[in-house]
């Protein structure tokens, strides 16, 4: 017979426990369950980026065939889901060009191997990628670079922005052309290419990398710009007027994709060090006086929903140690946003830089133990197990799926419980549910206890059942057999707010 049990009951019967009753014999009853080892699901981003800038990770190269590009892509997504990973960041926009159907870009060369050809046969690559990575439980982030024009790899040709919007292009050194990020239109253009994708698309994030202003050798070309502003009454110094400009841009990008749709989270990956000193050990790179990013102001004003650093240097090199820059990078991070920090994974060449990739995971669960994460550099680094990464970690840190932590300032409460229901027979417990608004739920978990083990299963949003055995006996008979005793089904929404536990005895 099956047992069917509800939220509202287990009030009810509780409240009648705590009543006061009469000095009566008491009839036999079902004791409460009493949960002596509940199991918290551990919480962990766990993702990778895919480049699509000279066809880094996908697809191989230019001008594959629609079936030949969607194998490749299933494949990148089916390495993710056995690595459990639960998040992939795709670049959709990688010169002010698109891996997706736009009315603002062309479509993308190294898509197609022609800028402004669209796939043959006909589909839609970020649908695509949407639609594939919710099927196997992972978010899908969505990576654009805001000015980049045109990449010495790519192609120009008249729907390149060089020739549709010659003014707010700058040519600079190596091939490369470059939005002018000062200007107005400029703006106004990228912040409409990353809306018109927040708006069309059910993508999970917005992410920008570290290019802002260019790394170049030369002198960006914006005297006429500046010129200008200054001839206007402006006061900046021109290094501060190129970063207020960026500045302006990525608070307006934040407000835009918080006003549409709130839980589509912003994400951020600034150069690994803000400034050289900062802390006083730190040599290197100055992100702030050569790509005007004042990225420490963006996460110490909240401008962001994750922060991924690219702290791409070993634990012990120590003008640029890992752990000294992510524990400075924590301290900056007066909003209590999340901090993911991206890793080199791509520069492992042997199984001691591998494991170095597994200590900085490592050190990130310490810095950050209450959700940490890390972003990979690349896919494809993973994918084919350099130095045998992957294998160590499957073997060590990822060794289950978990969850994404939570975003609580973007949303805190969590659905309700599911309605859950369970028929033991045959040898099998078969656990069905049924929730209240199911557009509230993005995954389920299923938790089981056997013993005094605990264990879960995460799902997607679309299955409402599960099976377990009532019994699961050893492989070499010597161990006594576990036996199910207990399970609860949990909903998790969009932002990983998970909903109530009501734990069902199975016997």
């Amino acid at each position: 017979m099956k047992t069917l049990i509800l939220s509202i009951f287990v009030v009810i019967f509780l409240a009648a426990c705590a009543a006061p009753q009469p000095p009566v014999t008491p009839e036999p009853t079902v004791a409460p369950v009493v949960i002596k080892h509940k199991l918290e699901i551990p919480r962990e981003f766990r993702a990778a980026w895919v480049a699509t800038v000279a066809n880094i990770d996908w697809p191989s190269r230019p001008g594959l065939s629609t079936e030949e590009q969607q194998a490749e892509a299933i494949s990148l997504l089916d390495s993710a889901v056995i690595l459990n990973l639960n998040a992939i960041v795709l670049q959709v926009r990688p010169q002010c060009d698109a891996l997706y159907q736009s009315e603002l870009e062309p479509w993308s060369y190294f898509l197609t191997g022609e800028q402004g050809k669209a796939p043959e046969p006909y589909y839609d690559p970020l649908t695509f990628w949407v639609e594939e990575s919710h099927k196997r439980g992972l978010e899908l982030h969505t990576w654009f670079n805001p000015y980049r024009a045109h990449h010495p790899n790519g192609q120009k040709n008249e729907t390149s922005i060089i020739s549709t919007r010659p003014e707010i292009v700058r040519e600079i050194d190596n091939g490369y052309f470059w939005l002018d990020p000062s200007l107005q239109a400029t703006q106004d253009y990228s912040y409409d290419v990353v809306m018109d994708v927040v708006k069309r698309y059910d993508i999970d994030g917005v992410h920008f990398d570290d290019y802002f202003y260019p790394y170049s050798s030369i002198e960006f070309p914006d005297s006429v710009g500046y010129q200008a502003y200054l001839g206007n009454g402006g006061t900046l110094e021109r290094h501060d007027w190129r970063r207020d400009a960026v500045n302006v841009f990525i608070k307006r990008v934040y407000t835009g994709i918080k006003a549409e749709k709130n839980w589509v989270k912003f994400g951020l990956s600034p150069f690994g060090i803000w400034r050289p000193g900062n802390p006083p050990s730190i040599k290197g790179y100055d992100q702030y006086d050569k790509l005007f990013a004042d990225a420490k102001l963006w996460l110490n004003e909240g401008w962001v929903d994750y922060w991924t650093p690219q702290l791409y240097w070993p634990t012990r090199k120590i003008p640029q140690s890992y752990p000294v820059l992510l524990g400075w990078w924590v301290g900056q991070n007066t909003h209590n946003r999340n901090v993911w920090p991206g890793l080199f994974t791509s520069k492992i060449k042997d199984e001691a830089t591998a494991l170095e990739n597994f200590s900085q995971i490592m050190i990130t669960r310490g810095m950050l133990p209450d959700g940490p994460g890390n972003v990979h550099f690349s896919m494809k680094a993973l994918q084919r197990n350099y130095g045998g990464i992957s294998d160590i970690l499957l073997k060590g840190p990822y060794t289950k799926p978990v969850l994404v932590p939570t975003s609580p300032w973007l949303d805190n409460q969590p659905p309700a419980a599911p309605l859950v229901e369970i028929d033991p027979r045959e040898g099998n417990v078969y656990i069905n549910w049924f929730h209240e608004n199911k557009d509230d739920v993005n995954q389920w978990v299923v938790y089981f206890q056997r013993g005094k083990k605990w264990d879960y299963k995460i799902l997607t949003s679309e299955k409402e059942a599960y099976t377990l055995p009532l019994v699961v006996r050893s492989e070499d008979g010597m161990t006594p057999p576990e036996v199910l005793d207990t399970i609860a089904v949990t909903a998790i929404d969009r932002l990983g707010n998970e909903s109530e536990r009501i734990y069902i005895p199975v016997r």
